[in-house]
């Protein structure tokens, strides 16, 4: 397995597919690290270059990603937390926070759920 930013990617996957396993790189930027190390996004990660894995590891350290990505992003929900504001209170009560209706779904956010059954006497 070759290994980018502390992450072993997959060998026998596009180079394309295989950079997506890294936090914090998509498709997208994944093409666009490979267009600018000049690498084919159709060949396999076994078939790379030593030169050309170190030229893609050059170009994904200057990204954010993998830890610095994930504490910047619960920095920021901890701050929204903290000022409290109104995503700042849904993240804290574990409810959706981009506007969904609650009524019917949003199950996954809520939780199972609790009902209490009418006792016959």
């Amino acid at each position: 397995m070759a290994r980018i930013a502390g992450i072993d990617i997959p060998r026998e996957k596009r180079v394309v597919i295989s950079l997506t396993y890294i936090y914090g790189i998509g498709k997208s930027t994944a093409q666009k690290v490979l267009k600018e190390a000049g690498v084919s996004e159709d060949t396999r990660v076994r078939d790379l270059t030593e030169d050309e894995l170190g030229n893609i590891r050059k170009i994904v350290d200057q990204y954010t990603i993998e830890g610095d990505l994930r504490r910047e992003v619960s920095l920021n929900i901890k701050r929204l937390m903290e000022i409290g504001s109104y995503r700042g209170l849904r993240h804290r009560r574990g409810l959706p926070v981009r506007g969904q209706k609650t009524k019917n779904n949003s199950r996954t956010r809520k939780g199972p759920r609790k009902t209490m059954a009418n006792k016959k006497k």
